[in-house]
C-alpha cells in the first residue's frame, strides 16, 4: 500500500506514511464497536455480513481508483526545472481513496471481533455440532487459511501489483472477498445464530451498585444461597452454570497488603530519609 501511495499518487514518504498509520489505527480500533453492536444489538451473523458488505464496498473503491485515470494523477514526466516531475493526487482523488480505506476499517470492525466466536457457536452447548475434535479441526483450519491468504497476499498479490496492473492487484482481493461474503450469506439457513443479549455495561453498572449496596451484608456459608441465573449463566458459561470463586476476595485482600506495607515503608523512609531501605518493599 505504501507503494501504491508513493509511486501511484506522487505522496511525500512521511505523508504516505501517516496515512497508512491512521488507516491501520482505525481499523484495530473499530473492532471495539464492531464487537459492541454484536452483542447487544444486531447478533454476529449481521454484523459479519454488514462488515463484509462495507469492506467490499471499499475494495471497489480502491479498484476503481487504480483503474480510473481521472482518480489518479498522471504518470511523472520530464519537466522543465520551474515544475514538479511528479505532479501530486489532488484532492478529490484523495477523498476518493479515504473513503475507500475508511469502508475497509469500518468493514474490518464487524468481520474481526465476530467471525472466531461464531465459528464457536456452531459447536458443543447450542450447536448443531459436536465440539471436541470437529471444534479443533474448524480453528486448526481457519488459523491455516488465514496465514495462507497473509502469505498469497505478501507473495502473488504484490507481485502481480507491481508487475501486471494495480488494477488488478487490488482486483483479485475484491474478487476474493465478494466470494467469501457471498458464500457466508448463502449458508444463512445453516448457521447456529446466537441472539444478542443486551448492552454488557447495562449488567456492569448492575454488577457494580448491586456490590455497592450490599457492600455491609455477610457472606453465607452455603453457596447455594448466593445468586444464580441459569438462563443469564448459559450463553458465557462452558458447562452452562457460572462457579462461584473467592479468589477474587483473596487477590483484594493481597491488593490490601501490599498498599499497607508500602504505606508503612513509605512513611519510615520518609522519616528516616535512608534510600538504601527502598529494597524492604
Amino acid at each position: 500500500m505504501i507503494t501504491y501511495l508513493t509511486q501511484q499518487l506522487h505522496l511525500p514518504l512521511v505523508e504516505a506514511s501517516n496515512l497508512l498509520t491512521n488507516f491501520m489505527g482505525t481499523a484495530a480500533f473499530t473492532p471495539v464497536f464492531g464487537a459492541i453492536i454484536a452483542d447487544s444489538y444486531a447478533g454476529r451473523f449481521w454484523t459479519i455480513a454488514a462488515g463484509g458488505a462495507l469492506y467490499q464496498l471499499g475494495m471497489l473503491g480502491l479498484v476503481v481508483s487504480a483503474l480510473a485515470t481521472a482518480l489518479r494523477p498522471p504518470p511523472c514526466v520530464a519537466a522543465a526545472l520551474s515544475t514538479p516531475a511528479c505532479q501530486r493526487a489532488n484532492g478529490g482523488q484523495l477523498a476518493v481513496l479515504y473513503l475507500s480505506l475508511l469502508f475497509t476499517a469500518l468493514g474490518s470492525g464487524g468481520i474481526r471481533p465476530c467471525v472466531v466466536a461464531f465459528g464457536a457457536d456452531q459447536f458443543g452447548v447450542g450447536g448443531r455440532r459436536p465440539g471436541g475434535e470437529q471444534k479443533w479441526s474448524f480453528f486448526n483450519f481457519y488459523f491455516f487459511t488465514m496465514g495462507l491468504a497473509v502469505l498469497l497476499a505478501l507473495t502473488v498479490v504484490v507481485y502481480i501489483q507491481e508487475n501486471v496492473g494495480w488494477g488488478w492487484g487490488f482486483g483479485i482481493p475484491a474478487i476474493a472477498m465478494f466470494v467469501s461474503v457471498l458464500s457466508f450469506v448463502v449458508g444463512y439457513p445453516l448457521y447456529v445464530r446466537v441472539k444478542p443479549g443486551g448492552s454488557p455495561f447495562v449488567r456492569l453498572v448492575q454488577v457494580v451498585a448491586a456490590a455497592i449496596k450490599k457492600r455491609k451484608e455477610a457472606m453465607p456459608e452455603d453457596a447455594g444461597m448466593l445468586y444464580q441465573n441459569k438462563e443469564l449463566d448459559a450463553p458465557i458459561a462452558a458447562d452452562g452454570r457460572l462457579l462461584h470463586t473467592n479468589q477474587l476476595r483473596q487477590v483484594i485482600n493481597l491488593e490490601l497488603v501490599h498498599l499497607v506495607v508500602s504505606s508503612m515503608c513509605t512513611i519510615v523512609l520518609g522519616s528516616s530519609g535512608n534510600s538504601d531501605d527502598d529494597r524492604c518493599c
